[in-house]
């Protein structure tokens, strides 16, 4: 795993500005050794910033101004592994649901694939301070994105408006948690996102 020069906070020679932007390559320093003390059996409550930064080879000021705390870090790791969350075009409620369970269905993917986040959902629950960061920040930002694109199904006439939003919303996500979730080892397949998207709408479409 490679590790910054000593001073990471030096000015860099000209020379040495290539590939990525220097902020970028001091977070993915702090990022690879919080990684790599995870791969060692480092459990989350031991990982504290003196440990992270003696590791990544930077001062602790280099990541207290990044990060608040080791929460907020921690969050930005799991990020920066997960899929993105999709910029939805608003043009098409149906396609913006399928974009937002296309997410979670990569997310899936990169959860099994990933000894990184394995490691560290593995962990989270049981580190109350992270599980609440992480549900704050990322977890709620992306039920907040498939609430508002419910009720603004709902009154396009889209999706029944006599249903509750967000029992609507579970609808959709369900499956895809519960594949991702409580069934790990069930199938995320090419096109399940959609499937899912046009078998609910099927069913919440106002009544004629």
């Amino acid at each position: 795993m490679s590790l910054p020069e000593p001073h990471a906070d030096a000015p860099a020679p000209e020379a040495s500005r290539r590939g990525r932007p220097r902020s970028e390559a001091v977070e993915q320093a702090i990022f690879d050794a919080v990684g790599g003390l995870l791969e060692e059996g480092v459990p989350l409550t031991e990982l504290s910033i003196e440990r992270i930064a003696r590791t990544a080879g930077v001062g602790k000021a280099t990541i207290y101004r990044r990060w608040p705390g080791k929460e907020e870090l921690f969050v930005e790791l799991l990020r920066s592994v997960e899929p993105q969350d999709p910029v939805l075009t608003g043009t098409s409620v149906r396609d913006d649901l399928v974009m937002l369970l296309e997410m979670l269905r990569r997310r899936g993917l990169a959860k099994r694939s990933s000894a990184l986040l394995h490691n560290v959902f593995s962990q989270m629950q049981a580190y109350p301070k992270l599980w609440e960061a992480y549900q704050n920040t990322v977890i709620e930002p992306r039920r907040r994105l498939g609430l508002d694109t419910v009720r603004r199904g709902m009154e396009l006439g889209e999706i029944r408006d006599d249903l509750d939003a967000e029992f609507v919303t579970d609808l959709f996500t369900g499956p895809l948690l519960l594949r991702t979730v409580i069934r790990p080892g069930a199938t995320l397949e090419p096109g399940l996102a959609e499937q899912v998207v046009d078998a609910v709408m099927e069913g919440v479409r106002p009544r004629s």
